[in-house]
């Protein structure tokens, strides 16, 4: 295991190894990536941050899980969470603090703003200033600040896909992967949009927006808060077949681009499926939810 060499360059970034912690809860500051770091992850994609976080408001219970009746395991995941709610300043001086630490590691800013040109540029100008490898952005979140068209407000519409990524190509002076939306009828539409706007890579699959479960108890979808509840994001290994179909329709329509493939990836073997299909590396978000972060050890072994 240790004589085999996993890394692999992608746009000008070196990988030690193609598995990158996704974008949400695992990398939602700076301690629990550093940890990441340490145990031996390539990459992280940082929560998604946006320039306002007063506007953000999490709530409680967040998530809900589907069980197999068989055997207990997990096999879908839901959750209803925002972006990050913790202040911008605090990302910025956690973002050049994590670069000046870990130099050889892979810090992706994940970013998000509104339907303004100001507000991209002067998120991305001021988030390269703190010395990231690259930019995601977050154009597919699939159950967060619709009002403000924010995510997949934004990813479900090609036209304003390829007006923001033009906004964010105007000013990055880093590579951008655009994050993908799996809730369209042909993905490649939104993805060819943002390779036209100049964009070097496209992420996909963001969350698949779903009711999870009805509490049959409470006659409540799951997960409720107060008695209320709303359609959220499903993860997990329930949707690794629909993000590998999505992968090798994207990555058969644009060859050129550098794909980062997700969704129900549990181990190396499922790492494998997807760089089989066009991903260049891959990355992992409920599956390190659900199996901790040393879960790369598993990962690294099953791919060597």
């Amino acid at each position: 295991m240790s004589d085999v060499d996993l890394s692999i360059d992608i746009l000008g970034i070196h990988f030690e190894n193609p598995f990158v912690l996704g974008s949400g809860p695992p990398g939602t500051n700076a301690h629990v990536i550093s940890k990441s770091f340490e145990l031996g992850w390539g990459g992280c994609v940082i929560k998604t941050i946006s320039l306002d976080a007063s506007k953000v408001i999490n709530t409680n219970p967040r998530y809900a899980k589907l069980k197999s009746q068989a055997t207990g395991e997990v096999i879908g995941f839901e959750n209803i969470e925002l972006i990050s709610d913790r202040p911008f300043e605090v990302w910025l001086r956690e973002i050049r603090e994590l670069k000046e630490r870990y130099p050889n590691k892979v810090l992706i800013a994940s970013i998000m703003e509104e339907y303004n040109r100001d507000a991209w540029h002067e998120i991305v100008e001021r988030v390269q200033e703190c010395n990231p490898d690259g930019f995601e952005l977050n154009l597919s979140c699939p159950h967060g600040l619709p009002e403000r068209r924010m995510g997949m407000a934004m990813g479900e519409n090609p036209e304003i896909v390829e007006e923001v990524c033009g906004w964010v190509m105007e000013v990055a002076k880093i590579p951008v992967w655009a994050k993908m939306t799996p809730n369209v009828g042909d993905i490649t539409l939104p993805a060819r949009a943002a390779a036209r706007a100049g964009v070097q890579g496209i992420s996909l699959i963001n969350t698949i927006l779903s009711v999870i479960e009805v509490d049959l108890k409470t006659l409540r979808p799951r997960p409720t808060v107060e008695g209320y509840s709303e359609p959220g994001g499903y993860s997990g290994q329930a949707v690794r077949p629909i993000a590998l179909r999505q992968v090798m329709e994207v990555a058969r329509a644009l060859p050129d681009v550098a794909i980062s493939g997700m969704g129900g990836i549990y181990t190396g073997y499922d790492a494998a499926q997807f760089m089989l299909l066009g991903a260049h590396n891959v990355q992992v978000c409920t599956g390190a939810m659900l199996q901790g972060y040393k879960c790369i050890d598993n990962l690294k072994r099953d791919l060597a």
